[in-house]
């Protein structure tokens, strides 16, 4: 049958609409394949040292040994489905630890404990092992206004000490600075800060950054501050004989001017492009957000739907872009109220109460964030980093079935497409859904042994790619 469409017309239109929508991936590539942490800690510069990041996992392990001593104690303090049913007594638990330790691969799938226990072992490898994936050493709400000499001298001896850091590997595997904000009172403070602290760490370490360092710029409102600190970039990078393009930067979003300014446009994307691609992130400020509000104190938590409309606007902004998203922080931190020994059995229980209170606040929030697509959050304290990784490894291991039936029918599909053309269209949800498996491996959910039951073999998986999964199969059909 003849077509009405004459092929040389039909092919300009194409190559037309092939401008557009190359364009179009060019602005929304979608989800990075680089490893995402989990959290960002937030703490003082006055009081960083070298090993703070090592120091922070030991204290997280005993509070979590002090207050959840075993997997069915943390299973009934965060009233996990099922919790009621679990023994009470020691000797019970420990007997059912053994069995399970016991069991094979196929009986623990079958036994309704194992998620609990297998999330709680997890918990204490990763606290053992890395327990603050990312550090941010504070100069602003964690740091507070000072005297100018005194933050001069904090961001020289910050400076020394994340040198010595990074010798002796005890930091974090991502790290960076937050500086103060662009505002007029700030910005010459900030600036000053930004140079001392760089310019003494990389004499101290011969001109080399830590992996992954990255500056947090907060409470930026309009593009021409994220500009502001892209030349500063330069300008160091110049006088330094960094790489053009080393500096990292992250944002937060923690005003309703970022949300919408005052030609009511969503400017995220504004000023995103004004970082000239040294933009990696964009994090929220819970606390400065919901005063920005109007909220009052005691009704600032991660809960109230004001957040949740500030994040649903950062995802319609910034979703495909490959920009990393992250929650806010909880602020009730599980410290308990009575110190010092012996204690009453009263103020154990008082301990007890105040620490579980805190944990299932925090569990709950990060809970919340995960099911809404925001993979990172913030904590402040230890205390807090037990929870983090039980809501983390909870959500990843309680969705991994329903996960991996879910890639491997797409990987099934993809295989198909790429026999007829030569890129598949759906690529990028492909990576969406590989995402979730490497997300999952990065933090200690899963193993890459774990993802192998896909259909993706280990050097797919470590390619990080799902175009260049699909790449790899089409060549090897052609050849077959």
């Amino acid at each position: 049958m003849q077509l009405a469409i004459a092929e040389n017309a039909k092919e300009q239109l194409l190559q037309e609409l092939q401008k557009a929508n190359l364009q179009f991936q060019r602005v929304y590539p979608g989800d990075k394949p680089d490893r995402q942490p989990v959290h960002t800690v937030y703490g003082g510069a006055n009081l960083f040292k070298a090993d703070t990041c090592t120091r922070m996992g030991q204290i997280a392990l005993k509070h979590l040994y002090t207050y959840a001593p075993n997997f069915v104690e943390l299973a009934k303090v965060l009233q996990l489905e099922g919790h009621e049913q679990l023994p009470q007594r020691i000797s019970d638990i420990a007997r059912l630890e053994e069995n399970l330790d016991l069991m094979k691969e196929e009986q623990r799938k079958h036994e309704p404990v194992w998620l609990y226990y297998t999330v709680y072992k997890k918990i204490v490898r990763k606290l053992f092992t890395e327990a603050v994936e990312d550090f941010r050493i504070d100069f602003e709400d964690g740091f507070g206004n000072r005297p100018d000499k005194e933050e001069d001298e904090t961001a020289i001896a910050a400076a020394k000490e994340l040198a010595i850091g990074m010798k002796q590997e005890t930091i974090s595997p991502f790290i960076g600075i937050r500086i103060k904000p662009f505002t007029e009172d700030l910005k010459h403070r900030s600036v000053r800060t930004l140079d001392l602290f760089l310019t003494t760490l990389l004499k101290e370490t011969g001109g080399v950054l830590p992996d992954n360092f990255v500056v947090m710029l907060p409470k930026v409102t309009i593009p021409e501050q994220v500009t502001t600190l892209v030349k500063l970039f330069e300008l160091l990078e110049k006088a330094h004989g960094l790489t053009p393009g080393a500096l990292k930067m992250e944002t937060m979003v923690e005003a309703t001017q970022i949300i919408m300014d005052d030609e009511g446009r969503n400017p995220l994307m504004r000023i995103i492009r004004a970082s000239e691609g040294r933009c990696i992130a964009a994090h929220f400020g819970t606390y400065d957000y919901t005063a920005s509000c109007g909220i009052t104190a005691k009704y600032q938590t991660m809960a109230h739907p004001v957040c949740d409309f500030a994040h649903h606007m950062t995802k319609v902004a910034l979703g495909g872009t490959g920009i990393f998203l992250s929650d806010g922080a909880t602020n009730v931190i599980p410290v308990a109220p009575h110190k010092g020994d012996p204690l009453s059995f009263t103020q154990q229980q008082e301990n007890n109460d105040s620490v579980h209170h805190a944990w299932r606040i925090g569990y709950g929030h990060t809970m919340h964030s995960l099911i809404n697509g925001f993979y990172q959050g913030w904590d402040l304290n230890p205390a807090q980093l037990p929870m983090r990784y039980a809501a983390t490894y909870y959500f990843f291991l309680n969705n991994y079935d329903d996960a991996v039936f879910r890639l491997k029918t797409f990987v099934e599909r993809a295989a198909i497409s790429t026999l007829t053309k030569d890129i598949f269209d759906d690529a990028a949800t492909g990576q969406g859904l590989l995402n979730f498996f490497l997300k999952a491996i990065n933090c200690g959910a899963i193993s890459e042994e774990e993802v192998l039951v896909t259909g993706l073999t280990m050097d797919e998986i470590r390619s990080r790619s799902f175009y260049k999964i699909l790449e790899g199969r089409r060549k090897q059909k052609k050849k077959k």
